[in-house]
Parts: C-alpha cells; sequence; structure tokens
C-alpha cells in the first residue's frame, strides 16, 4: 500500500513538472511565411487619362501558413532576422456607380511590415510617403525618400524609422508643384545610403545633393567641408 501510494505521488510530480513545458509548447505556433510566383499585371496610375496606357508591373501573393495574405511587389528588405518590410500591391474596383460590372485595376500600395515569428502583417507609416511619386530607400530600420505635401506643392526630404510615428528627418527640398504629367517615382530618385558613419543623400534635378548623417533619433546635415574630410581620410 505505501509503495503505490508513494508511486503516485512520484508520477503526480512528474506530471506537474511537464505541464508546463507542454502547454507552452503548444501555445508557440512556427509560422511558415514564403512567396508566391511572380505575375505580370497591368498598373493605372491613378493619375492616367483615357488614353494612356496601363504599365507592366510584377506581383506576387505573400503567404502565411499556406493562405495568401497580401499581395506584393519588389524585393523585401531585411530588418531583423525576424522583420521584414515589402511593398504592398492590390486592386482596386475601378467601376462607377452606374456600371454594372466591377473593372479591377493594379494599384501600388505603401510598405508592409512582417513578422515571421508571429506571423503578424501590418501597415508601416511614412509620414508624407506618396505611393506613386516616391521611391523609398531602406537601411537598417530607417526609410528615405522624397515626400510629397498633400497638396502636391512640396517636396520633402524625409528619414522616417519604423519606431517612430514622426519623421527623424522632415526637409523641404523644392516648393515646386508636382507636374500632374509627372512619372512615377519622380519625386527625386531614391536617396542613397552609406555606412560607418550612416549618411543618406538626397539629390533632385537642377538641385545640389543634400547629404545627413543619422544619429539614433538625430540628423544632422553634413556641409561640404565635413565631406571632403571624410574623403581624405
Amino acid at each position: 500500500m505505501r509503495s503505490s501510494v508513494v508511486a503516485r505521488v512520484v508520477l503526480g510530480l512528474v506530471v506537474s513538472v511537464m505541464l508546463p513545458a507542454g502547454a507552452a509548447g503548444a501555445g508557440a505556433k512556427a509560422h511558415v511565411i514564403t512567396f508566391g510566383k511572380w505575375t505580370s499585371a497591368q498598373w493605372l496610375p491613378a493619375t492616367s487619362t483615357e488614353a494612356d496606357k496601363p504599365l507592366n508591373i510584377k506581383v506576387r501573393p505573400l503567404i502565411v501558413d499556406g493562405r495568401i495574405k497580401e499581395y506584393v511587389l519588389g524585393v523585401p528588405h531585411e530588418v531583423t532576422e525576424r522583420l521584414f518590410v515589402v511593398r504592398r500591391a492590390f486592386r482596386v474596383n475601378d467601376s462607377l456607380p452606374d456600371e454594372s460590372t466591377s473593372r479591377w485595376q493594379w494599384q501600388r500600395g505603401g510598405w508592409l511590415l512582417v513578422d515571421r515569428m508571429t506571423g503578424r502583417i501590418s501597415a508601416v507609416n511614412l509620414p508624407e510617403y506618396d505611393a506613386f511619386y516616391s521611391a523609398a530607400s531602406w537601411y537598417r530600420d530607417y526609410a528615405a525618400y522624397c515626400g510629397v505635401s498633400a497638396d502636391g506643392r512640396k517636396i520633402f526630404a524625409i528619414v522616417a524609422q519604423l519606431s517612430r510615428r514622426k519623421a527623424v528627418l522632415k526637409k523641404a527640398l523644392s516648393s515646386d508643384a508636382v507636374p500632374d504629367e509627372a512619372a512615377p517615382d519622380s519625386a527625386c530618385p531614391a536617396p542613397v545610403w552609406q555606412r560607418n558613419p550612416a549618411r543618406v543623400s538626397f539629390e533632385r534635378a537642377g538641385s545640389a545633393k543634400e547629404t545627413y548623417a543619422v544619429r539614433g533619433h538625430v540628423v544632422d546635415l553634413v556641409n561640404d567641408t565635413e565631406e571632403e574630410e571624410e574623403e581624405a581620410k
């Protein structure tokens, strides 16, 4: 009798030790994130007229645990081993109220942040980012691009960081309005990054290049003298 009681006590202790580990293992689900095959799509920008021809773009599905969650375009940027960003593509119904059939058209969207551990996909907040005119360049968790004001009358040099809602850098580059016939990604060419020290350069047609040093949440303008000293080292 005594030996059976001892056996039950020992068994109970073993089960109580094993249960938390088992419960934790059941709760931690591994997510599988993959991309599907590239597909050619026709993109007709919102600024296009009836006479304009659609532009060709390549899109592919973003798949989480075997299910298509979003469609994306371009090359993803690895932020950490866990996080990456990629640009979204989506279809919008372009039919008019008096039309009985849907007219689906592809559009370029903003950027998505994907968490490999949780499988979560969230929109990235990029201040003044314009899906038509802005070309973003990523470095670590920073995005540099030329933003456009809501009325299209100003262009800004912007550096945004994933962990901050407000831009780390926002400086007016031009007070010229964006032409209605302007091409995609024409606010300015994608800014150019360099590291050690971290710097980013903006250059618009007809304007001098401006280079900024990025130090955490602080961005400083680098003048020509400082650049010459760095090149001489």
